[in-house]
């Protein structure tokens, strides 16, 4: 009888779950890149309104990735480093989640919409809706390039931020959501050469899974190549000025020599992958730092 009782009694959620459902580490990144959009833009925004449009940047984002768990809950039981999130550890609920994504996604959409302009709010939906159905359901499964066009779904917070001050989409924003795009396959291969185990343990088509590591290694060189084009667009543009293109020009650089260490490695341990470690951190450093300098530099032209 107590299985029973405990068999059929309902899940009870700690907020902490419902926390750890949004990513709230990867949403960092996604909420400075949409900041650094806002704060770039020409234009005056109150405060509070600037506010509320990264509020619900964040937002969106949180949507999304619980919308993603929601999807892939079978797959993250899967994988080692996905295991214990609050779905596959069985702390919550699915349809609580789906219901705490959706909910999520609407609420960050209308209130975006009100509070600063429908573009705003319209690419944030378009961002939110990339995520779950273009790259989670569609190519993640599916193509061992997942992340290459997947990779656009978190390249709109810039435009986002950049849409809800001016109301439109200029070349600037245009410019840093093809950098985020472009430096997503190095950043991401890069953590899926030393976690290439747990996806082929769940069967999501990884590069290093399906094409091997030396191919990985070759696509990482090969990106970081047109990622380093998207960083230098914005000054040979001239949309913005010389500080921007010196912390490009000397964070690019050091990007491509850690991705050259990767590209020339045949190592095949994950516990021996120390440059591929430091190259994955080292990007996430280095997508704040030009979106810092897009920021100062912006400034010092105003």
């Amino acid at each position: 009888m107590t299985t029973a009782m405990l068999t059929t009694a309902p899940i009870t959620a700690d907020w902490r779950d419902f926390l750890a459902l949004t990513k709230p580490r990867v949403m960092t990144l996604v909420v400075f890149t949409g900041l650094c959009g806002l704060l770039a833009a020409p234009g005056h925004i109150h405060p509070v309104l600037a506010f509320t449009a990264i509020l619900c940047i964040a937002l969106g984002a949180g949507a999304a990735a619980t919308l993603n768990q929601w999807y892939e809950v079978d797959v993250d039981a899967k994988m080692k480093r996905t295991a214990n999130r609050p779905l596959p550890a069985g702390r919550m609920d699915r349809e609580a989640a789906l219901h705490f994504g959706v909910g999520l996604s609407f609420f960050s959409v209308i209130l975006m919409g009100m509070a600063t302009n429908w573009l705003a709010a319209a690419v944030l939906a378009v961002s939110i809706l990339f995520y779950v159905f273009v790259y989670t359901i569609w190519l993640k499964p599916r193509t061992a390039q997942n992340i290459v066009s997947g990779g656009a779904a978190g390249a709109f917070p810039p435009a986002i931020g950049w849409a809800a001050v001016t109301g439109d989409v200029t070349a600037l924003p245009i410019a840093l959501f093809m950098l985020i795009f472009f430096w997503t396959p190095p950043h991401f291969w890069a953590l899926a050469l030393f976690v290439k185990t747990d996806y082929a343990a769940a069967g999501i088509p990884m590069l290093p899974v399906v094409s091997g590591e030396v191919a990985t290694r070759r696509q990482i060189w090969f990106y970081t190549a047109i990622m380093a084009v998207a960083a230098m667009a914005p000054v040979l543009l001239h949309l913005t000025g010389l500080l921007y293109g010196t912390v490009a020009l000397l964070g690019t650089l050091l990007f491509a020599v850690f991705a050259f260490q990767v590209y020339r490695r045949r190592e095949n341990d994950p516990s021996k992958m120390g440059p591929e470690r430091r190259l994955f951190k080292y990007s996430i450093l280095y997508l704040f730092l030009l979106f810092g300098a897009v920021v100062v530099d912006r400034w010092l032209l105003a």
